[in-house]
């Protein structure tokens, strides 16, 4: 009886770990409304629009909260913006030319991405499971990639979006670096309004010019921003009890997410490029495993 009760302890959910499951589903499902409307707008524009609308509602909600703004906080918010410029800027221009299933799948690398970038920042060698959910991936992104799955080449959409999962990858490192020393509602503000400005600053650089009016981006902006509000006041909230291991394994549902919001859609991946999508998860999920010659302790614990 106590071995079940343990058991049950183990696998039930926080509600840290609840709502972030929730704004996973919310997560995978952005991926069609993007590629939607990019049909009515570029990148940077629809990426600036939505984090400062975002931006602006999380500030009215925080008011009171953003009176005591320090300058840590300051710097920690502008740091995870411009990587979320970086990350999402090149994942919507991705959106342009690729299916949202196949973003969705592609973008889930940022997982084994991670102890890439720790190593070479940190110098931090990868675990052997972190190699192994890395050679997952790369399989799968090789299935999943080219305008037939199974080709070696990549479009420029894939590469762009590839390389945006590098970025949200930093992202986020950056967010578990400062969740416990900052305040998790005036750093959001930060983030979003810093993404937002950056996102508009850079369009004159990258060619691209504001487009004509349109309710669909307009709509699409100002949903997406109401959802990216609540995805990022839920991730710095949730994080600061929420190890970054079972956080991630949470967020690798996003794409299985994001690929059934497709399928509705109509959106059909061919079936390699599905097999390239699981070996995606897959990799996710092994990266994260830590295989111990200890006894398994079933007991629940909040640091891993």
């Amino acid at each position: 009886m106590n071995d079940s009760r343990r058991l049950s302890a183990a696998v039930a959910l926080s509600r840290q770990e609840l709502a972030l499951v929730v704004i996973t589903m919310v997560w995978g499902a952005t991926f069609l409304a993007v590629h939607l409307v990019m049909r009515y707008s570029g990148p940077l524009f629809f990426v600036g629009i939505r984090f400062l609308f975002a931006g602006l509602l999380v500030a009215l909600m925080s008011r009171r909260r953003l009176k005591g703004l320090t300058r840590h906080e300051l710097k920690a918010g502008s740091a995870i913006g411009i990587a979320m410029v970086a990350g999402y800027g090149l994942q919507t221009y991705g959106l342009q030319t690729i299916l949202s299933s196949q973003s969705a799948f592609i973008t889930a690398m940022y997982v084994p991405m991670v102890p890439l970038l720790q190593w070479i920042v940190l110098r931090r060698p990868p675990h052997v499971m972190s190699w192994l959910g890395i050679a997952f991936a790369f399989a799968g992104l090789l299935l999943l990639s080219g305008p037939q799955a199974g080709t070696i080449s990549l479009s420029a959409g894939e590469i762009a979006t590839v390389v945006g999962a590098l970025a949200i990858a930093a992202e986020i490192i950056l967010i578990g670096r400062f969740a416990a020393s900052v305040d998790s509602r005036r750093v959001t503000v930060v983030q979003l309004l810093v993404a937002g400005v950056l996102s508009l600053l850079l369009m004159p650089v990258a060619g691209e010019a504001a487009p004509a009016f349109s309710w669909v981006w307009l709509c699409g902006a100002l949903g997406m921003g109401l959802a990216s509000s609540v995805i990022q006041l839920t991730m710095n909230w949730a994080q600061k009890s929420v190890s970054p291991t079972r956080a991630t394994v949470i967020y690798a549902g996003e794409p299985v997410w994001a690929g059934l919001a497709g399928r509705l859609a109509c959106e059909r991946l061919p079936a390699l490029a599905l097999l390239g999508g699981v070996f995606i998860v897959i990799g996710v999920l092994v990266s994260e495993l830590r295989p111990s010659t200890r006894p398994l302790k079933l007991s629940p614990t909040v640091n891993e």
